[in-house]
């Protein structure tokens, strides 16, 4: 690996990719607008459901080992959709910066498992620990394949539903029919 490239402005964004310079047309202060009421709406849905489902220090954490798969799940498929450049320029920072970002807590996650070994829990706080890495490393894994199928069944269904399927009863003239004006055959000559 070579040094860093002193012209990236965010390690997180590739500049020779379109969609991802499309973040950077943005203002600053919409970005960081959206990222933070992204992050208050995550922030208090996690904040929720662990008020919610409360656990004590030697019990398993449910409530954030769900959150933080789901979270994972959902960043997966996030990054899926953002891959395929059918997200707008301010879903990720909004999405996967804020929300996604407020919701996922993986810093709760280590004081809930230097919780359980300081209350006498090593084997629920071992059972945790490795529990919330694998799930949420198979949680990405899984959002990303299971949003990607479906972008592939989508993207093959789309011509399709644009006609029935014979060559030039499509809408548009790349698809072999007719144009906007209808005339099939005044297009054709034209390209």
């Amino acid at each position: 690996m070579t040094g860093a490239d002193p012209c990236r402005v965010d390690p997180d964004v590739d500049l020779r990719v379109p969609g991802d310079r499309g973040e950077l047309r943005a203002r600053p202060a919409a970005v960081l607008g959206v990222i933070a009421a992204g992050g208050v709406i995550g922030a208090l849905a996690r904040a929720g459901l662990q008020t919610a489902f409360p656990h004590r220090p030697t019990g398993f954490p449910w409530a954030t080992f769900a959150v933080n798969v789901t979270g994972c799940l959902l960043i997966g498929a996030l990054m899926a959709v953002v891959a395929a450049g059918r997200a707008r320029p301010l879903t990720r920072p909004f999405l996967g910066v804020g929300v996604l970002g407020g919701f996922t807590t993986f810093s709760t996650y280590a004081v809930d498992v230097r919780l359980a070994v300081a209350a006498g829990a090593a084997g629920t706080a071992q059972a945790y620990l490795v529990a919330t890495l694998v799930g949420a490393l198979v949680a990405v894994w899984l959002g990303d394949a299971a949003a990607g199928r479906f972008l592939r069944r989508a993207a093959r269904a789309a011509p399709a539903a644009a006609g029935d399927g014979r060559p030039g009863a499509g809408g548009s003239p790349a698809a072999g029919g007719p144009g906007p004006t209808g005339r099939a055959d005044e297009d054709r000559e034209a390209r």
